[in-house]
């Protein structure tokens, strides 16, 4: 029997899904969403919270083992790995009751079924009680299916040897040696998580390959310091990787260098994700699809009339900020708001590794290939008192600019608490503020957040602690 028509319906209730849901009901719409797992999707129960709450695990355990620098002496200090996964599902928990309470809150209806479009205002429903049911929407149907792990082609996931970070997350058992293909986000987290608990970790890839030059240069030099292994400049296939029941070989041959064989009793592949567009409907819809993911304008909106997508699955930038915030873009755009489309340029990337990444906009060379005439300042972590204070002497602060007009066009950084400094770049970029400006504004002392001062005023060579 099928239920009385919303306004909108989303399907998937993610992160983007059930903010966009939010926004909609403030914006006195009636919203559904049709979810066939968990409202929170990815980022809440595989992604985003549980890896990060295993990094603060991670973390505190080198803390502790280094007690001693900072005049605490701790004795009979163990690891427990499957203590940091209750903990990390603990607070999944309490961040899954939150959202459904939200969804209460904003008189949001949750289908729980599998969705597929029927056609441009109707999402045909497998209930997962039994039973089927068409929803339909008079605005809107917005898609928020998510993405999922890619494989190396040719070999398949096994969840126990052959891993990615869906399996990762919540298996309580900790590798002894772990390949890792892969070295963007997802990568170095994990390494970060696996090396501090005490495995042996090799790295295949190119590192962090999305930010400047000098960023991934200090992460390198800083994982090698620390005794991980990082092989760049190969591109192993299946025929490659040998896996049985007790591991896995990978045989790789470095630039210049005389073919190896790596072996481990694991190997997480961590080499990006694609749009979950199959079984729902959109090639019966019409909807266009390119590279895997589905094709949108900067409003979300689909070549369909009144069909959007948000979040991962438009493969424009796969962050769950991106994704809250395109939702609020569409359900805006659905109201007649007149939203303001988001500018990629101005979405800081966050990398949750030791030590943290933080980064916004160009990169010196991105900066440079595009014609500006550049100029860069730049501060170390170490010249700033609270930085020392805490243990985190390790990274920097690097703005770059525009020569010609001061425009401020990137700012990078890598060290301790870099995810929450990159805030106050996000909100300069959007100000369209000048590394002049910044410098000018008051930083507290003593503070992290004065690097941030410092390296902008380094951009015109009067930084004033170096």
């Amino acid at each position: 029997m099928p239920t009385e028509p919303y306004d909108v319906v989303l399907l998937g209730g993610g992160t983007g899904g059930y903010v966009a849901a939010i926004r909609g009901a403030q914006l006195g719409m009636k919203v559904a969403i049709v979810e066939n797992d968990l409202l929170g999707g990815t980022c809440l129960h595989r992604g985003c919270i549980p890896t990060k709450a295993l990094l603060k695990s991670a973390a505190v355990l080198t803390l502790v083992n280094n007690a001693k620098e900072f005049g605490v002496t701790a004795s009979n200090v163990k690891a427990d790995y499957s203590q940091a996964i209750k903990r990390s599902e603990k607070i999944v928990n309490q961040n899954f009751k939150g959202v459904q309470f939200l969804m209460k809150k904003n008189g949001v209806d949750v289908i729980q079924g599998t969705g597929k479009l029927k056609d441009s205002r109707t999402v045909h429903v497998d209930l997962n009680d039994g039973g089927t049911d068409e929803v339909k929407a008079t605005k809107a149907v917005i898609i928020n299916t998510g993405s999922t792990p890619r494989p190396i082609k040719g070999v398949e996931f096994d969840g126990k040897v052959v891993v990615n970070s869906d399996h990762t997350t919540w298996d309580t058992r900790l590798p002894k040696k772990v390949i890792i293909r892969g070295c963007g986000a997802t990568g170095v987290e994990f390494a970060s998580v696996y090396h501090e608990f005490g495995a042996e970790v090799t790295l295949v890839g190119n590192m962090v390959p999305n930010e400047d030059h000098e960023v991934a240069q200090h992460l390198t030099r800083t994982f090698t310091k620390d005794g991980m292994r990082i092989i760049e400049g190969v591109r192993p296939t299946a025929d490659d990787v040998t896996v049985n029941k007790n591991g896995v070989k990978m045989k790789i041959k470095p630039e210049g260098g005389e073919e190896e064989t790596l072996q481990a009793d694991m190997l997480l592949v961590a080499t990006g994700r694609e749009g979950n567009i199959h079984g729902i409907g959109l090639e019966d819809v019409g909807v266009e699809t390119d590279g895997g993911f589905v094709k949108t304008d900067e409003f979300c909106r689909t070549n369909v009339d009144g069909v959007y997508a948000i979040g991962d699955v438009n493969g424009k930038m796969q962050l769950a900020h991106t994704a809250m915030h395109w939702g609020v873009i569409a359900m805006e755009q659905i109201a007649g708001e007149n939203p303001r489309a988001m500018n990629l340029l101005q979405v800081p990337l966050c990398t949750y590794c030791h030590p943290e990444i933080g980064s916004i906009g160009l990169s010196e060379k991105a900066a440079k290939e595009k014609g500006h005439n550049v100029k860069v300042g730049k501060f170390p972590l170490r010249a700033n008192g609270k930085a020392m204070i805490e243990g985190e002497g390790d990274g920097f602060i690097k703005m770059v600019a525009d020569a010609d007009n001061d425009d401020l066009l990137g700012v990078h950084m890598i060290g301790g608490h870099a995810t929450e400094l990159i805030a106050e770049a996000s909100l300069a970029s959007l100000l369209e503020a000048t590394p002049w400006e910044i410098g000018l504004s008051v930083h507290p002392h003593p503070t992290i957040s004065e690097v941030m001062g410092e390296a902008a005023l380094a951009v015109d060579g009067v930084a004033i602690h170096i």
